[in-house]
């Protein structure tokens, strides 16, 4: 009976651990968005390990801390200078996530997010629908992410639309 109600115990704690950590890589990647959305760009890094990296496609990449501090510098609010990113148009920016679905596995995860932003883009408005996909690890009791990468769908002026055949990407 002990070790049925031991057993019982170990499991009810796993389970509550799991749902710990889910909520703790909801909140790393809720507060990515936050960071986003309020220009606090010079935090975003933190968010990353060490050795992070971002994969955004035609806006660019970046590994290690340094680099996600210099690719997030070039969005509204940041310090940098290098106007030669395509983030660097960008002069404002609000994103809008939904359905995310998590993996985990120990002290690593995987991840995906569907997001709508409406950024304004050298002067002009533009819808975006895209994906995040992610990898998370748990560092020192915190989930960080280990790689980001942003899979876009369409990226269009919103005077536009995106109901235009060429302009719709189905699928991945």
């Amino acid at each position: 009976m002990a070790q049925d109600l031991e057993a019982r115990v170990k499991e009810l704690e796993a389970k509550v651990q799991e749902l710990i950590d889910r909520e703790a890589i909801r909140d790393l990647r809720y507060r990515y968005h936050e960071y986003v959305n309020e220009g606090k760009m010079a935090e975003i890094a933190n968010l990353f390990t060490e050795d992070g990296e971002l994969d955004f496609g035609h806006l660019g990449k970046a590994t290690g801390r340094a680099e996600l501090h210099k690719f997030f510098g070039n969005l509204p609010s940041g310090q940098s200078s290098q106007a030669t990113r395509p983030t660097a148009g960008i002069s404002f920016v609000k994103q809008f996530i939904h359905n995310h679905v998590l993996h985990l596995q120990g002290d690593r995860g995987t991840g995906f997010a569907y997001l709508e932003a409406r950024p304004v883009y050298n002067g002009e408005s533009y819808m975006v629908a895209a994906r995040y996909d992610d990898e998370y690890v748990k560092q020192g009791g915190q989930w960080k992410f280990k790689k980001m990468s942003l899979t876009p769908y369409f990226m269009v002026p919103l005077r536009e639309g995106w109901a235009q055949e060429d302009r719709i990407k189905m699928g991945r």
